[in-house]
């Protein structure tokens, strides 16, 4: 696996999810059907995947064939996507299930595909950088093909697109041949007890709850930016419309950030990194509250987005270091799956607080950032990283014994010495 070959795989499932929001909801208004509609028909494409998250981390770090799972997903999406496609003369019902569907998978591309970035990029920090890279791209491409597809054809032609998308994904996963997390399932604890493992890790285990309580609260401001610049715009222009060109000022902006960070990862330790990137996003948009001119919003906010690729990227590369290799991808997937929620709910959140103004409301957003990166004031100074990995530029920090494991079971307690010796292994890869 190299740079391309992940970008290849990553990028096209993260675009399809990430247009699939605005092309069902256009889709719904040209059948007919309105929007309302189609707002939950988005949801449905979304929500599920936040129930499914650990369930589907425990597969990944259970399976002898993660690979096989990830693709797999990838074709469920792009069917669901494509029965979607026929909203109108298919009822909205059955296509809330296929969508539901697409959802119940998607964790297997996000957190999921993350928590294997690390086997072909040996670089950790480079690593996590591209993944945030094919976020980033996925997150304004996806809305941007969706928008062309659409003006150049209908919205029915841009939802195939994002199926064709999400097919390309699949497809791309092929090559990765992604290695199984556990050496051997021998002495494994059942299912439900890996999921609980999970669930104990995150919460106990004292560094990567802190940067998972702060990347979830993170996710509430960042949810509700769109309410708040729609908001803003209204108030100082009466242009609504403008507020989705600051919306594309942060997207742009964090695009530039992921190019940026790619080529260039930053140095310092990975939670100063995203505590300092989490606050520097926050300022930036407090900033914006200031009316000073008709362009003075935009700046502001796409500065903000400049900062949110490192601070993701840091985080990653957190969760890899702080999770023992068996609980890892639920580690990726439960983590992926909060922020997800916590983007939903800052959105709503913001909604239901448009009336306070719309000053009031970039503001609370912009606190809301810097609160998230103050939390890592609480990440444990020299924490080393429990899964075995060396980071060069802290490389007196980076191995060192789980804290935890004297407090709860080691999911793999006895692994098979004879894992490697398995015929099957290298078709699995």
């Amino acid at each position: 696996m190299g740079v391309a070959s992940y970008l290849v795989a990553a990028t096209p499932p993260r675009l399809a999810v990430g247009g699939i929001t605005i092309a069902i909801p256009v889709l719904a208004v040209d059948q007919g059907v309105g929007v309302a509609v189609g707002g939950l028909l988005a949801s449905a494409a979304l929500g599920p995947s936040i129930v499914a998250a650990p369930i589907a981390g425990a597969m990944l770090d259970r399976s002898r064939r993660p690979g096989a799972l990830v693709a797999g997903a990838g074709l469920v999406i792009a069917a669901a996507y494509a029965f979607a496609a026929f909203l109108g003369p298919m009822p909205a019902w059955a296509v809330a299930i296929a969508l539901i569907a697409a959802g119940t998978v998607t964790p297997f591309v996000f957190g999921g595909l993350s928590s294997f970035v690390t086997e072909g990029i040996p670089d950790e920090r480079r690593a996590y950088a591209i993944d945030a890279l094919a976020y980033n791209l996925g997150a304004v491409a996806g809305p941007a093909v969706v928008a062309a597809a659409a003006a150049l054809g209908s919205a029915r032609i841009a939802t195939i697109v994002m199926a064709a998308s999400a097919l390309a994904g699949a497809v791309g996963t092929v090559p990765l041949r992604l290695h199984p997390a556990a050496a051997s399932p021998h002495d494994r604890p059942s299912f439900l007890g890996t999921i609980a493992a999970g669930f104990r890790h995150i919460a106990t285990h004292r560094p990567l709850a802190v940067i998972t309580w702060s990347g979830t609260l993170s996710q509430f401001g960042s949810g509700g930016l769109a309410i708040a610049a729609v908001a803003l715009s209204v108030a100082r222009s009466g242009d609504a419309g403008e507020g989705a060109i600051i919306v594309t000022s942060f997207a742009i902006g964090g695009l530039v950030g992921a190019l940026w960070n790619s080529r260039r990862p930053p140095r310092r330790s990975p939670e100063w990194v995203m505590g300092w990137g989490f606050a520097a996003t926050g300022l930036c948009t407090v900033v914006a509250a200031f009316d000073l001119g008709p362009a003075w919003a935009i700046a502001a906010i796409g500065a903000s987005g400049l900062f949110t690729a490192p601070s993701a990227a840091a985080m990653l590369l957190i969760r890899k270091q702080q999770s023992p290799p068996a609980l890892r991808s639920q580690v990726f997937t439960v983590g992926a799956g909060l922020r997800a929620a916590a983007a939903a709910a800052g959105a709503a959140i913001a909604g239901l607080a448009a009336g306070v103004g719309a000053e009031t409301l970039i503001i609370a957003i912009g606190v809301v950032w810097i609160a998230s990166g103050a939390m890592l004031l609480a990440y444990p100074k020299h924490a080393p990283a429990i899964d075995g990995s060396v980071d060069p530029a802290h490389p007196a920090h980076s191995i060192g014994p789980d804290p935890d494991r004297a407090h709860s079971p080691d999911p793999d307690p006895d692994p098979d010495p004879n894992a490697d010796a398995d015929p099957n292994a290298d078709a699995d890869r």
